[in-house]
């Protein structure tokens, strides 16, 4: 069982329910002379002041407040504000703080024990598009599908409760409170209990590099951001500037009750290259200390980085000068693969279009590390070969690849059947740990879209010009779908069931087969080193041998359009196929590969159109 040495976490915020009836109420707010606490609901409102406590807080004990009650905060007798560290808001993100009592919810998931990180099979998802419902419970029904599937983590966009009823998630407002639409805290925790009990983890998307426009009142509480720096999301927050000790804690204490009271298996830190901190012990640093020191006990509490700058600090141990966080996505990787299925060569997939650069991913992880970048015009990225292949996570889709588009084109719509074969096969079959976008494991072509409800019709404008000016460099850009519209939400849905028809459902196979082959290999660690990659420039084609401690593996790829014949790499040993995208199982043409290989000199290898081969070492 987890649990967390209080010693080394930052003190406890917000409203804190006891067994006697009372409730104690804690918030920061350096710059506030008094701080009271309305209570609402009843025979009427009541104010209780906030006595001043250490290190700028108030806190204070309110009798006769208990859990599901109602609350505002009331700074130097003005205006009431929710609570920045609310744990519920049922009424939005405008509306009063709800008090929440962790204690009450009864976990069922004592036996579980997480799983290796280099174990995880991921399958992101949007908790709004998932269902027809869009709820956390509804998504509990779903769990036999995941697991017939054979992932076995879940990825939840961020949940956190934002303005209206459908948003990405990345422009929430109040960091602790699960969205209330979703079925708040008791519906995130049913959730993460009922996949433990199936044997799934559950990875969480939070947002710490900044604070949604609509219903953020952090900063009548207190410095919370800086105009030092810019995001492209607004201002920043204050990681390194005066008052930023007690920001890094609201943020720390933060990660920390996802792993302890929703139990929670690992988060993903969104853009961390949005985080501006130039201290000498950065909050990444802080953040990734803090987990390491105060969580014990299983399972283990993983930290996912999502980056752009291709920094290997992020994921070196802090003992050698790193940050300390445990993975990080590696938007190379699906970059390189991109432009070889669709041959796109706009915006940052200028950089990329060559098997070369995907050759380059599978042997060392990054594809730029220190090369000149032509889409950034400058030199970009560090040497990333020396850290271990399950600290970066792979994708051939993703929310972002997909809606940042200006259609919301999904894979399946811009690349033919075996092209998505091809895709499932690099992905699954690498030494990384997998990444699935939902939908995608049978060939989805609904679109994902961006989508807003917001109240504010001077923000809702902004968002839609920012749309359009965000797809400039984006050719033949036709009308693009209005984020605020209900219809475009609608429209990004998934709808799983037409994984039974057709071309679909053998795809869906395949995928179901590539998971279940990915889990018999376990463990899927390379015995030494990284793997031997091959190249065939000229026939746009690599091989890729991966040293398992069983069977070794070989992956075969030809990415042209026609039949290609390449040398042999066994050297020895009889190899058999385990997967070919061509087969007629999967709705393939046919193989063009041999079903067994053994290592004679000069022997070579066919592969089809479009074809990709996996090969494993028999014993």
């Amino acid at each position: 069982m987890r649990t967390l040495d209080r010693t080394c976490a930052p003190a406890h915020l917000g409203a804190m329910p006891s067994a006697d009836g009372s409730t104690s109420f804690r918030v920061w707010a350096p710059l506030a002379r008094t701080v009271s606490v309305d209570m609402i609901g009843g025979p009427g409102l009541r104010r209780e002041p906030l006595a001043p406590a250490g290190g700028d807080y108030f806190e204070g004990k309110v009798r006769g407040a208990g859990c599901g009650d109602l609350y505002r905060f009331v700074i130097d007798g003005g205006p009431a504000f929710p609570d920045p560290a609310s744990r519920s808001q049922p009424e939005g993100v405008h509306g009063p703080s709800q008090i929440v009592d962790h204690a009450s919810f009864r976990w069922s998931d004592g036996g579980w024990q997480g799983r290796g990180l280099e174990e995880y099979i991921i399958y992101e998802l949007h908790v709004g598009a998932f269902t027809e419902e869009g709820t956390f419970e509804a998504i509990v029904g779903c769990l036999d599908y995941f697991r017939d599937l054979g992932v076995n983590a879940i990825e939840l966009m961020p949940v956190s409760q934002f303005p209206g009823g459908r948003n990405w998630g990345y422009d929430g407002t109040f960091p602790f409170a699960p969205h209330n639409t979703y079925g708040g805290p008791r519906g995130l925790k049913t959730l993460v209990n009922a996949c433990h009990e199936q044997g799934l983890a559950v990875i969480l998307d939070v947002v710490y590099n900044h604070i949604g426009p609509e219903g953020n009142y952090l900063a009548n509480f207190g410095p919370y951001f800086t105009d030092r720096y810019r995001t492209p999301w607004g201002d920043a927050v204050n990681f390194d500037g005066p008052f930023s000790d007690e920001v890094r804690a609201y943020f720390i204490r933060n990660a920390l009750d996802w792993f302890v009271d929703y139990h929670i298996d690992a988060l993903r830190l969104d853009a961390i290259h949005g985080i501006f901190d130039f201290s000498a012990r950065t909050f990444l640093e802080e953040l990734s200390g803090t987990v390491a020191s105060a969580l014990s006990g299983d399972p283990p509490a993983y930290l996912i980085a999502e980056s752009d700058l291709n920094d290997i600090r992020a994921i070196t141990p802090r003992e050698v000068g790193g940050i300390g966080l445990d993975a990080q996505w590696n938007d190379d990787f699906h970059h390189a693969l991109h432009t070889l299925l669709t041959g796109e060569k706009q915006g940052y997939y200028q950089d990329f279009g060559d098997v070369g650069s995907l050759a380059k991913s599978f042997a060392e992880g990054y594809v730029y590390t220190g090369e000149f970048s032509s889409y950034r015009v400058r030199r970009h990225g560090s040497p990333s070969k020396h850290r271990p292949a399950a600290q970066f996570v792979v994708f051939s889709q993703n929310h972002d690849q997909a809606g940042n588009r200006p259609g919301g084109d999904r894979l399946a719509s811009l690349v033919s059947h075996d092209g998505l074969k091809i895709a499932a096969t690099a992905v699954l079959m690498s030494p990384f740990i997998p990444l699935l976008f939902m939908g995608e494991e049978y060939g989805e072509t609904t679109p994902f879209l961006y989508f807003v409800s917001h109240s504010d019709e001077r923000l809702i404008e902004a968002v839609r010009t920012g749309r359009s000016r965000e797809f400039a460099w984006f050719p033949s850009v036709g009308e693009i779908p209005d984020p605020q519209k209900e219809e475009t939400f609608l429209l990004s849905r998934i709808h799983r069931e037409s994984r039974l028809e057709g071309a679909r459902h053998a795809l869906y196979g395949f995928y179901r087969h590539l998971t279940t082959l990915r889990r018999s290999l376990k463990p899927w660690r390379m015995t030494e080193g990284r793997p031997l990659v091959t190249c065939w420039p000229d026939r746009k084609s690599l091989s890729v041998m991966i040293p398992l401690s069983g069977n070794d593996v070989a992956l075969f790829f030809n990415f042209s359009e026609e039949d290609v014949c390449i040398e042999s790499p066994f050297h020895e040993g009889s190899w058999a196929v385990i997967a070919d995208t061509l087969s007629p199982r999967w709705g393939g043409s046919g193989e063009k590969a041999p079903h067994h290989m053994t290592g004679e000199h000069g022997a070579t290898l066919s592969l089809g159109p479009l074809n990709a081969v996996v090969y494993r070492k028999e014993r």
